[in-house]
C-alpha cells in the first residue's frame, strides 16, 4: 500500500480546501497584495490551477498530514522521500 493518496478537491467540504489553499499561499510567500483581492484572490486562482491538474492535493497517511503541492514539488518530494527510504530514514 502506498503511503500517499492523491485527494480530489471536490472530496473536501469547502472551508477546509480554502485552509489548505491558504497554507499554501502563505507557505509559498506568495504576495496577497497582487490579485487586488488579498487572499481570496489568491484562493481562487489555485483552486483553477488544482481544475487544471496543475496542483495536487496530497495526504501522507503516515504523518496523517494533507498539503497542496506543485507538480514538480510533487515529483521532488517523491524522489527525496525515496532516497530516504533507500537510507533508511523512514
Amino acid at each position: 500500500m502506498s503511503r500517499f493518496i492523491e485527494v480530489p478537491a471536490r472530496m473536501l467540504p469547502p472551508e477546509t480546501l480554502n485552509a489548505l489553499l491558504e497554507a499554501f499561499v502563505t507557505r509559498q510567500g506568495y504576495d496577497t497584495t497582487d490579485t487586488g483581492e488579498g487572499m481570496a484572490g489568491w484562493v481562487e486562482e489555485l483552486k483553477k490551477q488544482l481544475a487544471r491538474s496543475e496542483l495536487i492535493i496530497a495526504h501522507d497517511l503516515k504523518l496523517e498530514m494533507t498539503e497542496v503541492m506543485t507538480l514538480t514539488q510533487w515529483r521532488s518530494f517523491g524522489r527525496d522521500l525515496a532516497d530516504d527510504e533507500e537510507e533508511g530514514d523512514y
